[in-house]
């Protein structure tokens, strides 16, 4: 039985390593990069071992390295900030927007300079960013866009999907993603030369490709290379999370859009707005005084509370690139994340925000 994707949805059909009669191995990661590719309405996607690959080989595809600059908001997961030293880069650290934790197009150009070779937005939360007033100015400099789109599979920028928009995009299906492989990632290439750099790096810079070697006594190892290929498994695991995204997605929209309801009548919490209408999100965020002791307080109720994330540009292993960023650095001693999946309950968001209203009130009269 197939998808809406024309996938199948039956997981041991798809992982199937030989095909009956012969030795040639089928890929189920490629089917994987096939759904994807119907379900987003691109050309072409390259499936990778994690969010990380994605970005770093993307970086090589858009000939990212020695000397040139990256403009990348400082609040994200160090990992974006590790694929840009990976190619010998440097990270150009830039503020957010308060309201939304993410960049926008003119605090991205203000940040250029004669040495930008890419700008990595960041998609926090599933909320799209839309560079598009500067994407001809960015152009006409030879800067290539970078989208670190972790949180954002399946959000939209305007009409089109994340990863449809011309950029090129980083997808991480890790456990906790909107889509999971378990692990893995994916790149959206923006030309057939880009997808043909990254299918080369994944494996170690061997061409031709698996399946072509089946039939071959011989092959090339034609430039550097890593091995980042998606595992048949992992492939599996995504396929039929696939199959099921458009319910996950809904499912996702109602419990966030419920969070918001419930919190609107606290007093001193600021829900960070991931543009819901668009995006499929991945965090439920806010913003609260005496953050430190309100985790601590909510942790000690057993509501699993986290943060993410502490800003990159204090860290001590970027401390080289170090920028004042008073935006970032006030909404990292802010930020909360509230517990967020699809399997969550109403029930469980009403003991969350119960559990909230009462730590706020135990550190205001503490």
């Amino acid at each position: 039985m197939a998808s809406s994707t024309g996938q199948p949805t039956s997981t041991s059909s798809s992982v199937r390593t030989v095909r009956r009669g012969s030795s040639r191995p089928t890929h189920v990661s490629a089917a994987t990069e096939r759904g994807v590719v119907a379900f987003l309405g691109v050309d072409d996607a390259v499936a990778v071992t994690s969010g990380t690959a994605a970005l770093h080989t993307a970086l090589l595809a858009a000939k990212v390295g020695p000397g040139d600059e990256v403009i990348v908001p400082s609040m994200t997961f160090c990992a974006t900030v590790q694929a840009i030293l990976s190619v010998g880069a440097t990270p150009r650290f830039i503020e957010i927007n308060p309201a939304t934790l993410c960049v926008d197009h003119q605090l991205v150009l203000e940040a250029v300079t004669a040495a930008t070779a890419a700008v990595m937005p960041v998609l926090f939360g599933g909320r799209a960013v839309d560079l598009g007033p500067i994407h001809s100015e960015l152009d006409e400099r030879g800067i290539a866009v970078i989208e670190d789109a972790a949180h954002a599979f399946g959000s939209s920028n305007g009409t089109r999907h994340v990863g449809a928009t011309g950029t090129l995009t980083c997808f991480s299906f890790g456990p906790v993603k909107n889509l999971t492989c378990g692990q893995g990632g994916m790149v959206i290439p923006r030309t057939p030369q880009e997808a043909d750099v990254i299918r080369r790096t994944r494996l170690l810079g061997v061409v031709p490709s698996q399946d072509e070697r089946a039939n071959t006594t011989n092959y090339r190892v034609e430039g550097f290379g890593l091995r980042y290929q998606l595992s048949a498994l992992n492939a599996a695991i995504g396929l039929v999370q696939l199959d099921g995204f458009q319910a996950a997605a809904h499912t996702r929209r109602h419990l966030w859009r419920t969070y918001r309801e419930a919190l609107a009548p606290l007093d001193r919490v600021t829900l960070v707005d991931v543009d819901v209408d668009h995006a499929v999100p991945h965090l439920c965020q806010i913003r609260v005084p005496h953050r430190d002791e309100v985790f601590a307080s909510l942790r000690r109720r057993d509501i699993g509370v986290g943060v993410h994330y502490p800003p990159n540009h204090l860290q001590p292993a970027f401390a080289a690139w170090h920028r004042c960023l008073p935006a970032t650095e006030r909404a990292g001693e802010e930020i909360l994340s509230l517990p967020f999946h699809q399997h969550l309950t109403e029930t469980d968001i009403d003991r969350v925000v119960n559990s909230l209203e009462q730590a706020l009130t135990s550190v205001r009269g503490s």
